[in-house]
């Protein structure tokens, strides 16, 4: 008999994420990562241009990384959580707390962005709810996204993905992306919700899924500074925008005001592994301290703090705080912003932003610009038959590249979406 190629035996036991399986196409085969590419099955290679879903921040297949995985492996690859610790869990902690907004004093640990989210909300309802409050909404923003478990779900924007499930979705105040026109009612809306709302989570400075859409930081600093008035507590969900995105180490290092609570996940691995990250201030971790165990936060998963998950992370911090990185960082962030400059004002663009290592270019277009748009498709495949990986979110393309890309890869990426604006 034949032997299958891995599609076949793919089509025959897999289901795929945010596909309609009896309308794909058939799934690319990668067999192999080379720092800022996949190479598949054939031997194309196809430049990564946004990570992976935004979790490879130092290309694939890190040596360095990879040799810290080996050695963890040898050493733990696993311990319960709830009971016991283990050093690469106390370590990257630690270091965590080290690099974050000063009023982080606690990590709560899971195993991937909606459950860092889950975790935050969680640890905000019952924060009021330990205290004798009952405050059971939530303020968000239009067009948000905070991941696909059910809190993290009922948190973001309602959408052609949420619909199925709407009736089981908690209740949420949904608020504008602040603006100079709009700040001040902003402000007097969740002044007026204080009393019923245990938290507002964001995502800082950049709307990811929702469009890559951007905003300003005093803007921010002025509904969290609100927040804090009003005696609600506030979730910054960095899952995307953590680990050098946004040009500085955190989104929040752009802001004056602190989050209570920070989410993390994708890059904290650079991409090797799950791994999930909740922070907290003191505050919010000693009002779960008490002699009544029902005051617990009742919470955990089976990988919690998972000690390979742990080590890949702790290189992945290694490598993240060295000065090629930060170099890098600012290299890409000037070439976009270069590329910026020479394509704004393009007939075909309605609009192109940029926020540190991340830019986005949205489509002057009649046509539907939801996330099913017949655009869309022809963005994809023209980029994938190019041989660059770019997932169009509807109308708008983007460009989120590991940091190791190169100056050469970045001009080719650029150049092909010239030419995209050209036939499309």
């Amino acid at each position: 008999m034949e032997e299958q190629n891995i599609v076949e035996r793919d089509k025959a036991v897999i289901w795929h994420p945010y596909t309609q399986m009896k309308l794909a196409q058939p799934p690319i085969p990668i067999v192999r990562g080379e720092g800022a590419y996949l190479i598949a099955e054939d031997g194309t290679r196809y430049l990564d241009a946004i990570s992976s879903w935004w979790v490879n921040i130092h290309g694939h297949s890190h040596p360095y990384i990879a040799k810290k995985v080996a050695e963890q492996l040898l050493t733990l690859e696993h311990a319960i959580f709830a009971g016991f610790t283990h050093p690469t869990a106390v370590e990257l902690a630690e270091r965590l707390l080290k690099i974050l907004p000063g009023n982080q004093k606690k990590i709560f640990y899971s195993d991937n962005g909606s459950t860092a989210v889950e975790v935050a909300l969680k640890m905000c309802f019952q924060f009021f709810s330990n205290r004798g409050e009952e405050r059971p909404k939530v303020i968000a923003f239009k067009n948000s996204y905070h991941g696909d478990t059910f809190g993290a779900m009922a948190v973001s924007a309602r959408s052609a993905f949420t619909a199925p499930f709407e009736k089981l979705l908690f209740d949420v105040e949904y608020i504008d992306l602040p603006n100079a026109e709009n700040i001040q009612a902003l402000k007097s809306q969740i002044s007026n919700l204080k009393s019923q709302v245990s938290s507002f989570i964001f995502e800082p400075l950049i709307l990811g899924s929702g469009g890559m859409l951007m905003y300003e930081a005093h803007y921010l600093d002025e509904l969290i500074r609100c927040c804090k008035e009003s005696g609600i507590l506030t979730i910054c969900d960095e899952v995307m925008t953590g680990f050098g995105r946004t040009g500085e180490l955190f989104a929040s290092d752009h802001l004056k005001q602190q989050p209570d609570i920070m989410c993390f996940s994708k890059g904290i691995t650079g991409g090797t592994m799950a791994l999930g990250a909740t922070s907290c201030t003191n505050e919010i971790y000693e009002a779960f301290l008490s002699d009544d165990k029902l005051k617990t936060l009742f919470h955990g998963h089976s990988f919690t703090a998972n000690p390979v998950a742990c080590a890949a992370a702790l290189a992945s911090m290694d490598l993240l705080l060295s000065t090629e990185t930060f170099n890098n960082l600012n290299r890409i962030t000037e070439q976009h912003a270069a590329f910026r400059e020479k394509i704004a004002g393009h007939p075909k663009l309605r609009d192109v932003r940029q926020t540190g290592t991340i830019i986005a270019f949205e489509w002057e277009t009649n046509q539907d610009t939801s996330y099913f748009a017949g655009l869309r498709d022809m963005l994809y495949n023209f980029f994938l038959d190019a041989g660059i990986i770019l997932r169009p979110l509807g109308n708008i393309v983007y460009i989120l590249p590991p940091y190791c890309i190169t100056n050469d890869e970045l001009s080719f990426v650029y150049s092909k979406i010239e030419e995209a604006l050209d036939r499309f």
